[in-house]
Formats: C-alpha cells, structure tokens, sequence
C-alpha cells in the first residue's frame, strides 16, 4: 500500500539564514565539484563551552585506540560469521565508538535501514561530521559512497575499504558512471548503500543542493530510497555546530571538540521509504528526500527552479 508524498511547505524550500555559496561563476575550481558555504565561522566560541578534565579527553582518545585495533584485529574473522552476528557485532562496535567519545545516540523512527526481505536499499541523509557515518552504522551496517581521500586516513581508511566503501574521486566527473554502476549492482545483490547526496559537509545550520547522481543506482536497481535526518545537539537540546567537520578542518581538531564536550547528543531520525513511480527521474527522487530531511531538521533544503512530481511512500 502507498501513500502520496505532498510536496512541503514553501517555509522548508526558502533561502537558509546562513552564509550561502557563491553564484557559480564566482567559485574556484570546477563547478561539479561539492562545495559548502561553511567554514570555521559557524563555529561557537569554544571558550564558551562546557569541557572535561584533559584527563578525560585522554581517557576517552585512549580507549578509542583500543576500539580501532580491536576491530582491526577483528576484521578477518567477521565474514566467517553468520550474517545476523556480523551485524550486531559491527552494529555493537559503532556503539562503542560513540559511547567512548562521549556521544549520546538518540535514535528515533524505523529500527532498520532496508525492509528486512534481503532487498537493497539507499540510504541517503545529510552530512554533518565524521559523526554521521557512525550513527548509521549503530542501526545497520552499511555500504558507505564516500571521498576516495578516506582511503588514505589512518586506521579509519582500512577499516573503510574492508566493509566495501565504494570511493568516490570528487575532483573529477570521468569515475561517476563506474562509481553509480558499482552501487548499482551492490543494491540489485540485496546490499544496504549509504550515500550522503550533499557530497560535503555542512555545520548543520545550512544544507546543501543534493546531488542527483547517486539516486540514478537506486533507479537503475529499482529499489527503494531510505532518508534518515541527522541533527547535532548540546544535553540541553540546543543546536551543536560545535561536532560538525567544515572548512580547513582535519579529523584530528574535529575529535578533539568532540571529546573535549561532557557529552554531545546525535539525533538519527530514520524516515519512511520513498519508491519511484514510473516516471520519475533522479532529479524528482533527489528533491523528495532533500524536502522529507529538511523537514524533519528545520535547516531549509535550497529552492529548485522546477517542482518535482509525486513520490510514493513506501508502505
């Protein structure tokens, strides 16, 4: 059974109150390449905030370490398990992460990623922080599309290129059919593809254009597309840019404000499934699941010069 998707109210499409790009002309570099309107600006005041001992930022770095070569040492042995154990083990360890770093999950709508009958599915949400993936991962493993510089982090990188990331080169357009074929064939195998549509980060006050590439996989498989609204947020509810990874930002001063918090609360709002109808293209399905995340963020999706057609909910 399915139910029309209406489109949202013009509030959600309105111009965000937030430092915006540049027209394009204006911009350094290729065009197609993602680019956010966030830099260290949308920063609080780091004094301003609460912080733990640098005893306890060691504490927690030390015990991240542990994770990570535990699941390095770990990770030959979870394709000898039986699916729904490698799931609650990864599911567990992305947890642990979390939890380590002093990262509060509040989890809120569907308890999976797919539909649970082995057909694929593509997760797409917004992109905050390193964060994001995390979060996604404490509901189910997934495939992640990501940057192909991941490959090069430390530790990080392995671990990413050993669950299946498919890497993506944002310099350029000649990898984008290898890279769309690629997730297409995991989603028609009955995979689980995590995508973040906005191909940047953004501080969580301000949202990018999705990009519509990505959503031609989940055409081209005939599966369905998965929103899931991820928001950042203080113990007293408010709005934290402090956790997001923007600007001149490297992994390490991004986990650092992270780890020097008490305690940050991610929010993952896992939204109803949106199937194609028969007519719709990749520029409509990307416009429905930028509209049904931006209405549960209250961050504005950018207005779009054509209105797309309906999108079924799936039932």
């Amino acid at each position: 059974m399915t139910a029309e998707l209406s489109p949202q109210a013009d509030a959600v499409t309105a111009a965000p109150p937030h430092p915006v790009l540049p027209a394009v002309r204006d911009r350094v570099g290729n065009v197609w390449q993602p680019a956010s309107a966030c830099t260290a600006g949308c920063l609080p005041d780091l004094d301003s905030l609460p912080r733990v001992s640098t005893a306890r930022v060691a504490v927690r770095l030390i015990g991240l370490i542990a994770l990570l070569a535990g699941a390095l040492v770990a990770a030959p042995v979870l394709p000898l398990l039986a699916p729904d154990r490698r799931t609650a083990a990864l599911c567990a360890l992305f947890r642990a992460v979390l939890r380590v770093a002093g990262v509060r999950l509040d989890h809120r709508g569907d308890r999976r990623l797919d539909k649970g009958d082995q057909t694929g599915v593509l997760v797409v949400s917004n992109h905050i922080s390193w964060l994001d993936i995390l979060a996604l991962g404490t509901v189910q493993p997934l495939r992640m599309v990501a940057k192909r510089e991941i490959r090069d982090w430390p530790v990080l990188g392995g671990l990413a290129a050993r669950t299946g990331t498919v890497f993506v080169d944002r310099t350029g357009l000649r990898g984008l059919p290898s890279v769309v074929a690629e997730a297409s064939a995991a989603l028609r195998a009955g995979s689980v593809v995590g995508l973040f549509p906005e191909g940047t980060t953004w501080c969580g006050a301000a949202s990018g254009v999705f990009r519509r590439a990505g959503f031609q996989a989940a055409l081209d498989a005939d599966v369905p597309v998965r929103p899931v609204a991820q928001r950042l947020r203080l113990p007293d509810g408010t709005p934290a840019t402090v956790g997001a990874f923007i600007g001149d930002d490297n992994l390490a001063d991004s986990l650092l404000r992270v780890l020097r918090l008490p305690y940050l609360v991610v929010e993952i709002h896992v939204l109803p499934l949106l199937v194609a109808g028969p007519e719709t293209d990749r520029r409509e399905f990307a416009r429905r699941a930028e509209l049904a995340i931006a209405e549960v963020t209250g961050v504005p999706a950018p207005p779009v010069i054509r209105p797309p057609r309906a999108v079924r909910l799936a039932a």
